[in-house]
């Protein structure tokens, strides 16, 4: 029998938030209102769409493995320089590609307690050390006692704003604060996954504002832009920290369905207009059903907000109730909070459908 090492054999494997006890079948999951994992439910960008029919006789070809047209256009986009993007599949390749490139033994991943998994998981894939922060009170970053918590050891700090799964943020200027006591040997990155759902919220913070040495913005087209069976990531930093990364980067990735539609879609403001209000209407369908049952949650700043219960008990119960009538949620025992339960917001339909069953506790 061949050994791993203890910290693959410590490893458990994820677990998508959709994901059920029991396995069923493609077609009856979609019976079930998933509102588990922060997607899309307008679907995908039609653009997206058109495109990926248009190259479907391109798949036997590699695609270029620096996607230049694809990043070419996010830097028109965002009004920023080429050489400082890089494309992944997903931003979550990319936080494993930015660990694999800057760390080594001994070296310490720093971030807080209930944030985005797949940062656990990169980081205990390579062994590498964690140090968590417990989240304030209301279930934000505590971005004081992260400074406090900075030692030689430190290399690479993680913030995810808006934070998955609690759905709060940091302003820009708590954020201001933070990055002018960070150390410059320490990298930090920067998630901002849910930014499109943030931008009209007071304090903003817009990490491409940002053009510090040390930072890594992270953004992606899985959420808001409805690609996210495609995975489509980027990241944003100084043009050294990029040309790292490209070293160690698989290279046929995104694939070549994945750039096309990715391009089409950042075209696509009609479809995301109409998402934002879409998703604005089910926020606050679900927010006054969560509040007139009298459960605790936190404030929200995506496309998702927590519920928060006495005890894991009260969480269980709700999620089952839910479940019972075909509405999938996300349990978060993985996050440390056995006691809450994530929703996304859905169609306007299907979040007064949930919002019934919440309000009917």
């Amino acid at each position: 029998m061949i050994n791993v090492p203890d910290y693959i054999e410590n490893l458990v494997p994820y677990k998508s938030g959709n994901k059920l006890e029991k396995a069923i079948t493609r077609e009856e999951f979609k019976t079930l209102i998933n509102l588990a994992s922060n997607e899309n439910p307008l679907g995908p960008s039609p653009k997206a769409v058109e495109a990926i029919q248009k190259h479907l006789s391109e798949i036997n070809i590699y695609p270029d493995p620096s996607a230049p047209e694809l990043t070419q256009k996010l830097a028109e986009k965002f009004g920023k320089d080429a050489n400082r993007i890089i494309t992944g599949h997903g931003s979550d390749s990319l936080i494993q590609y930015i660990f694999n490139t800057f760390f080594k033994k001994g070296d310490e991943l720093l971030t807080a307690t209930s944030t985005f998994i797949g940062t656990y998981v990169n980081a205990n894939k390579q062994g590498m050390q964690l140090q968590l922060v417990p989240m304030k009170s209301d279930y934000s970053y505590d971005l004081n006692a992260i400074l406090g918590k900075i030692t030689l050891r430190t290399k690479v700090i993680y913030l995810a704003n808006p934070n998955n799964p609690t759905a709060t943020m940091f302003t820009k200027s708590d954020f201001t604060k933070f990055m002018a006591k960070v150390p410059k040997d320490v990298l930090v990155i920067l998630d901002e996954a849910y930014w499109i759902y943030a931008k009209e919220m007071p304090g903003y913070l817009d990490g491409f504002e940002f053009d510090e040495e040390n930072l890594i913005v992270l953004r992606t087209l899985s959420k808001a832009y409805g690609l996210a069976g495609l995975r489509v990531g980027f990241a944003y930093a100084p043009k050294y920290i990029i040309d790292y990364i490209s070293r160690v980067k698989l290279p046929f990735e995104p694939n070549t369905l994945a750039q096309v539609a990715a391009i089409a879609a950042l075209d696509d403001e009609d479809f995301i207009n109409k998402m934002l209000v879409e998703n604005q209407k089910s926020m606050d369908i679900l927010l006054d059903a969560i509040d007139s049952a009298g459960i605790a949650r936190t404030e929200p700043s995506a496309n998702f907000v927590m519920m928060i219960f006495d005890n894991e008990v009260k969480a269980k119960s709700m999620y089952n109730k839910l479940l019972e009538n075909n509405i999938i949620t996300r349990q978060l025992p993985m996050f440390g909070l056995p006691n809450a339960i994530r929703i996304s917001t859905g169609t306007v339909e299907q979040t007064q459908k949930a919002a019934k069953i919440i309000y009917s506790k």
